[in-house]
């Protein structure tokens, strides 16, 4: 029956009395909409009323839902989205790298590590400092503590990690890049500043050549991780361009290591 667009509704006795059914008064036969959802190649069209929380791969469709999802804690959650083994695995890219350190991060990149790199550095940078000015102090009263260290150090880390990473992102962008992204920055940015962790645990010695060679060697090993892993991004700009923005991002990083030096080992 339903080639010929019928469907078949049997209407059972509650007795249950299969033998005597009338044809008459218990078939009914009702127009079928078999031949219009079952043909070969049909599509099933989705529900578009069920509601759900966009993932991470469609951050950037623009729909009002991304926008919601940018007051939830979902939408910040999925960058510090790693482990913590994870996280170490990076520190030991960052440190010892083998590979470009975007492909380490394999799409996936964190503010977890660069935060707490960030404020390591600034809580031993603080402790080293004060260990440098004590070892320096020919006072004969107490030593005072200048927690100016502190407030320094914060600025200076999270200031450098924050914002230079901001600017270099919008210069690729005013240039057309389409391969800059602020969070692989951040991240890249980040992990650079691992090296400055056994350079602060080391650099509190009275001999001032010393602590300019370890300083040295962290502003070395720190600018070459940077220099490898922003090139293939810098050189997607004309020639010219690229050049001047490697010599800024080595200048300001340059900047970073003298500050080190002069406001903690001076």
């Amino acid at each position: 029956m339903a080639n010929r667009g019928y469907d078949v509704v049997v209407d059972v006795d509650q007795e249950g009395d299969l033998g005597h059914t009338d044809l008459q008064d218990d078939l009914e036969f009702h127009p079928s909409n078999f031949n219009n959802n079952n043909q070969p190649g049909a599509k099933i069209q989705p529900d578009t009323g069920a509601g759900f929380l966009p993932g991470p791969a469609t951050r950037g469709s623009g729909s009002g839902s991304n926008k919601r999802l940018l007051w939830s804690i979902s939408f910040y959650a999925q960058f510090f989205d790693v482990d913590t083994n994870e996280v170490l695995r990076r520190c030991y890219a960052a440190i010892f790298p083998r590979a470009n350190f975007l492909d380490v991060l394999d799409g996936n990149p964190d503010l977890y590590g660069p935060f707490w790199i960030a404020t390591t550095v600034v809580m031993i940078l603080f402790v080293t400092g004060t260990i440098n000015d004590y070892l320096a102090y020919q006072g004969k009263d107490h030593f005072p503590y200048d927690f100016r260290l502190l407030s320094g150090g914060a600025g200076l880390i999270y200031g450098y990690t924050a914002v230079i990473p901001i600017g270099l992102w919008a210069t690729l962008k005013w240039f057309g890049s389409e391969s800059a992204n602020l969070l692989e920055c951040w991240a890249l940015y980040g992990y650079a500043n691992i090296i400055w962790i056994p350079v602060a645990l080391i650099s509190w010695s009275p001999l001032n050549i010393l602590n300019f060679i370890f300083v040295g060697v962290g502003f070395a090993v720190s600018a070459l991780f940077l220099f490898r892993n922003l090139y293939p991004i810098l050189s997607a700009t004309d020639v010219r361009t690229s050049k001047i923005l490697l010599v800024v991002v080595v200048a300001l990083h340059a900047g970073l290591a003298i500050a080190i030096k002069i406001l903690f080992f001076a």
